[in-house]
């Protein structure tokens, strides 16, 4: 079959844009229910988390094989193979009894699916579409990751504050028997290799090197020196995985990662704005979430509200940015983006407050979404811009590993910076309310022990309440800086864009 043949119709982006909604939306119905798990289960939360970095690793190490394996299996059997398996994970954790359970169900089986399914959904629009539909198709793919964040806090909060845990995640079972019934409008695509060709020893490097970086990424803000040197194992074994993948496909072989692709300039690009607006996202996120509830004290269906002007912004954005296509290029488009969101996290910087007004922090939100939404509503497109047809498979599962890397990276380095803006905000705020005290490291200490447990500040003293308010103005605008620098970082990748005109199709 011509897989060009249905390039008229949306349905086939319909079904494989229903898979990216969910593997978005489980993620954030996973932090809404964290505290009803751990009371259902008889676990702990560090149980939980443990289970949830898991579940990310699983996914991380088996993206390039999983990549390959289209080349093998076909990209449409491949995607609707992970997405029964998406099924049967989420009915293993719904059904639950215990943590280990859960732990097959939505860590083990649930990840390798997410492993399957997150290439092929890139695979399949690329193969299906091409130049301004594809924009629009990759485009959605955003918009639905967009949709999902808006809907998950909510959603995922009113379900588990009035009925149980259990509920948000069989919601996802309606859109996986959506996809498996829906799963012949998306066309067939024929296997271009073999299993002879398969590349274990280069599947073996490629899942150690990703499974060290993401475990040294995950573990940062628990045992830093132990991360760094699970890091730099990871870098040792991707040399060495780089090193194999361009001998063997010089001998003749086919190699599992055409190395070779990251001379296209514009799909290295491409990659890096993902992995790094990823990290902004996540640490957007997180940063938020985590003034809300422990600041002000929000439940999780208030938090939902409360960040809704961000996530609003980066899904009307991420929408209504293709049809800008035409007027200006891509390259225009992603650095007025990347500017607004500077602009956004600036205005932030200053506005973190103990008595801060909801209100004032909605302008900041708006426009830090709004410029993401330009980002990513266009740098898949920008990635598999120039790549040729038979290595759009390659490229989606490199453009997929950045993305999770990215996805790993942000709450782990945004969480260390958070810790640093802290002890530097305890610095200034004894130095101004307890000068007498501003050498001494236990009282400094206590202070950072302190803080850390306090829930409310409700019913203390003033010097208490000015040090809480220096601290928490001081963790934030660190945090909102940093955001500024990664966003800097990619509007200099963005005007090294090649310049990218699509015609009208």
């Amino acid at each position: 079959m011509n897989e060009k043949a249905n390039e008229s119709s949306w349905f086939p982006l319909i079904v494989v844009a229903c898979a990216s909604f969910i593997i978005v939306l489980d993620s954030f119905f996973m932090n809404v229910s964290i505290s009803r798990i751990v009371v259902d289960l008889n676990a702990d939360v560090s149980t939980i988390q443990m289970i949830v970095s898991f579940c990310t690793l699983i996914t991380a190490a088996l993206i390039l094989f999983s990549t390959k394996l289209q080349d093998i299996v076909g990209k449409k059997k491949l995607f609707v193979i992970g997405a029964a398996l998406f099924g049967i994970g989420i009915f293993a954790a719904v059904l639950s009894s215990s943590v280990t359970m859960f732990f097959v169900g939505w860590a083990a089986i649930k990840g390798v699916a997410a492993a399957l399914m997150l290439p092929a959904i890139v695979s399949i629009i690329s193969g299906i579409y091409s130049g301004r539909k594809r924009t629009i198709a990759l485009a959605t793919l955003g918009v639905m990751a967009g949709l999902a964040d808006i809907l998950a806090p909510l959603l995922g909060g009113l379900i588990t504050t009035f009925f149980s845990w259990r509920y948000t995640f069989a919601f996802e079972l309606i859109f996986i028997l959506f996809i498996l019934v829906m799963q012949n409008k998306i066309p067939d695509f024929k296997p271009t290799e073999s299993k002879s060709d398969l590349d274990i020893i280069g599947a073996i490097l490629s899942g150690i090197c990703l499974l060290l970086l993401v475990l040294g990424i995950l573990t940062l803000t628990k045992d830093f020196a132990t991360s760094i040197i699970e890091i730099i194992l990871g870098l040792i074994v991707l040399a060495i995985f780089i090193w194999f993948e361009l001998k063997r496909k010089r001998s003749g072989k086919v190699p599992l990662l055409d190395v070779e692709l990251f001379r296209d300039k514009n799909l290295r690009i491409g990659t890096s704005i993902k992995l790094l607006y990823n990290i902004v996202i996540s640490g957007t996120f997180f940063v938020l979430v985590l003034f809300f509830q422990t600041v002000l004290q929000l439940n999780p269906f208030d938090t939902g509200l409360a960040s809704l002007p961000f996530v609003m912004a980066l899904f009307i954005f991420s929408l209504t940015t293709p049809k800008l296509i035409g007027k200006l290029n891509h390259k225009t488009l992603m650095a007025i983006g990347c500017i607004i969101s500077i602009v956004g996290c600036l205005i932030l910087s200053y506005q973190f407050k103990l008595n801060v007004n909801m209100l004032d922090l909605i302008p900041g939100q708006f426009l830090l979404g709004t410029g993401i939404g330009f980002m990513m509503a266009l740098a898949a497109d920008v990635a598999l811009f120039d790549v040729p047809a038979e290595g759009q498979n390659n490229a989606s599962g490199i453009i997929t590993t950045g993305e999770t890397l990215g996805s790993s990276l942000g709450t782990a380095i945004i969480g260390i910076i958070l810790i640093l803006g802290v002890m530097g905000g305890i610095s200034t705020a004894i130095d101004t309310y307890a000068p007498d005290y501003s050498g001494d490291e236990q009282f400094h200490q206590e202070v950072y022990d302190h803080f850390q447990k306090l829930d409310t500040i409700d019913g203390h003293d003033s010097v208490v309440v000015n040090t809480a308010d220096i601290i928490i103005q001081n963790a934030m605008a660190s945090v909102m800086v940093a955001l500024a620098i990664v966003l800097g970082v990619i509007l200099i990748l963005t005007l090294r864009i090649k310049n990218i005109n699509i015609k009208k199709q």
